[in-house]
């Protein structure tokens, strides 16, 4: 099963990933491939995929993205290779800003689309600051795309409000407990199960 979730910059995804992860050791994380610089406690091939903008082109016009997009002024792209490879092993979770999403649904419209936010504005300024790691103009920037990617909340299967964090790692727990009980999840399962059923008694 593909799990895409998405939100806001500074909205926690990549803390509530991790929770999620290190509970639920049969869900896989897809790594992304960008060019933004990478952060001190972030690792090549674990959180992202650091790539230069030429390496990034040329995976562009060898088709290699399901989805790529520029965000804040960096390029962002989920490979066709990482899903493949990932999803042979067990359910797969992505990490992936709204426009990614809407084309990473055009293609697999299957998958369960999860959308993260704190409740106010103010909160998810408040985060971007702490960091430490924006320009007062890097953070106007990522809060008026805030402003409108809120706005896509529709578009996705559920909503899990990130104000207090155990809270929301548990409204996330749930959403892929759930999605391993759907019907096409379970599909490998049934054969047997239908077998031994309608064996004669």
């Amino acid at each position: 099963m593909l799990y895409v979730i998405s939100g806001p910059s500074g909205c926690g995804k990549s803390t509530l990933i991790r929770h999620l992860l290190n509970e639920i050791k049969t869900v896989h994380f897809s790594v992304s491939h960008t060019t933004r610089p990478k952060r001190s406690m972030e690792l090549f091939g674990k959180d992202y995929y650091f790539v230069s903008p030429e390496e990034f082109q040329r995976m562009i016009q060898e088709a290699a993205f399901v989805e790529w997009a520029v965000v804040h002024g960096q390029y962002y792209g989920t490979s066709q290779k990482e899903i493949e490879t990932k999803l042979r092993h067990g359910d797969l979770l992505l990490d992936i800003d709204v426009q990614g999403a809407r084309l990473f649904k055009a293609k697999y419209p299957q998958a369960v689309f999860i959308f993260v936010l704190p409740s106010r504005l103010e909160e998810l300024k408040r985060r971007l600051e702490i960091r430490g790691e924006n320009t007062p103009e890097a953070i106007r920037e990522r809060l008026a795309a805030a402003k409108k990617e809120v706005e896509a909340y529709p578009e996705f299967d559920y909503i899990v409000i990130n104000d207090l964090l155990e809270k929301a790692a548990q409204e996330l727990r749930a959403i892929i407990i759930c999605g391993k009980c759907r019907r096409e999840a379970r599909q490998e399962e049934m054969g047997p199960i239908l077998m031994s059923y309608r064996q004669e008694g």
